[in-house]
């Protein structure tokens, strides 16, 4: 008779990412295949995303503020997007090959850092150039973010549910978004025009706290950090632009360009619209925003919810679609129909967010583990910094042709992913490790 003890259950903290998927039905069933470990992680990436959107929203939400306070053209507000943006690609490929190297916290951990310490630091800006270098360095922090949380999360999520995993991660970005809107209405009505938009920037000392947390509670992936640290290609640029990688790393580029330069066109000038065409107060913008920033949520969940059971690109291709059609809707209310723009933000902000919701997947899936943070931060963030094109011209088109009839320029950029797509696979059900 065998003497041999009987095999010990693993400690549920311990246990490896695939014996943990075991219930994962119902509404919250891919919140519960991340296993105690990887719901740490989403949690973590959830904040920072969230954070790391409250501090963009600081400055489009200020533009008008800033304006008048450094006695600006719309040229030279449509710039500071532009510089965050550019230097976002700088940010994401260098947190990407970071991610590779030191692993997917400690970089996540980086980027916050930086996005934080720069965007305090916009506050304390004495003129427009020391403004302009602030927020452009706020952007190497900025860029990182997304990349580096969105793989961590995606190495413990399931095949079946990355999408809506990912997509959960993705409406983070309304959260902070709403959040920014919520501080700004406050600060706004309380403090005078010349030292509210100051304020915002200080507030975004806030992430600094997701530090601490992360640093004690967040880990990689086991499996995917073994698989990494297999590789001798581990966080090599040279790797994604070989035969193997190239023409996938090309149309991803041109995929991420067109989806965020239609979505930054949007995201920058809807505020200004609203402050300065439809001449609403600082709380009625806040007001007509929240109708954009619910639409946005709520689009975030169902497109991640969607990706996956459509698939990455038919997901895409569809709100590129509708995203372009409620653009040119939006910029062409008649002037009376207050009522009606209110009724369309929720819409414009529910497509132009449910066509991200499956990125964070998509982009995981085109690469392999040694190169993954390498492919995603660099064509994610290559993406956003030619993107910043679309935002720029709007402002220098904005003084003739009004900032409502330059947002339909966002629309080509919806033009541009549907094209790009054509260039890459299906990669829906795919196991990452």
């Amino acid at each position: 008779m065998s003497t041999t003890p009987p095999p010990q259950a693993l400690p549920d903290d311990t246990r490896p990412a695939t014996a943990e998927r075991t219930s994962d039905d119902g509404a919250f069933g891919w919140l519960r295949a991340l296993g105690p470990r990887g719901r740490r992680a989403f949690t973590g990436a959830f904040g920072g995303y969230a954070l790391d959107s409250y501090d963009y929203f600081t400055l489009p939400l200020s533009m008008v503020a800033l304006s008048a306070y450094f006695g600006l053209n719309s040229g030279q507000t449509g710039l500071f997007t532009t510089v965050t943006l550019v230097v976002s690609a700088i940010g994401g490929a260098l947190a990407g090959v970071l991610a590779d190297r030191i692993g997917r916290v400690k970089a996540l951990m980086l980027t916050v850092i930086t996005y934080a310490v720069f965007t305090v630091a916009c506050g304390f800006a004495p003129n427009y150039e020391t403004l302009l270098v602030f927020r452009a360095l706020q952007g190497l922090g900025f860029g990182g973010e997304w990349a580096v949380g969105a793989i961590l999360v995606a190495e413990y999520a399931s095949a079946k549910h990355r999408g809506r995993t990912l997509g959960a991660i993705q409406s983070s970005w309304a959260v902070g978004w709403g959040l920014a809107v919520i501080v700004y209405t406050m600060v706004f009505s309380l403090a005078g025009d010349d030292l509210a938009w100051r304020i915002m920037f200080w507030t975004g000392a806030l992430p600094a706290l997701l530090v601490i947390w992360l640093r004690r509670s967040v880990h990689d992936a086991p499996e995917a950090a073994a698989a990494r640290e297999r590789s001798a290609e581990k966080g090599s640029f040279t790797a994604i632009f070989k035969p193997g990688l190239l023409r996938t790393t090309v149309f991803a580029v041109l995929l991420s360009t067109g989806v965020q330069g239609g979505y930054y066109t949007l995201a920058t000038w809807v505020p200004t619209y609203l402050k300065s065409e439809r001449e609403l107060s600082v709380v009625g913008t806040g007001g007509y925003l929240t109708f954009l920033i619910s639409g946005a949520f709520i689009g975030y969940l169902t497109g991640g919810y969607l990706t996956d059971k459509l698939g990455r690109r038919r997901n895409i291709w569809l709100f590129a679609l509708l995203s372009a059609i409620c653009i040119l809707a939006y910029a062409n209310i008649p002037s009376g129909a207050n009522t009606l723009l209110l009724v369309l933000g929720f819409p414009l902000g529910f497509c132009m967010s449910a066509i991200f919701s499956g990125f964070g997947s998509y982009l995981s899936e085109l690469y392999p583990t040694a190169v993954r943070g390498t492919g995603q931060g660099f064509t994610y963030n290559t993406g956003r910094a030619v993107g910043a094109v679309f935002p720029t011209t709007v402002g220098f088109l904005a003084d003739s042709w009004g900032v409502g009839g330059a947002l339909v320029f966002g629309a080509i950029g919806y033009g541009l992913a549907a094209l790009a797509l054509l260039g890459l696979p299906e990669t829906r059900g795919k196991e990452l490790t």
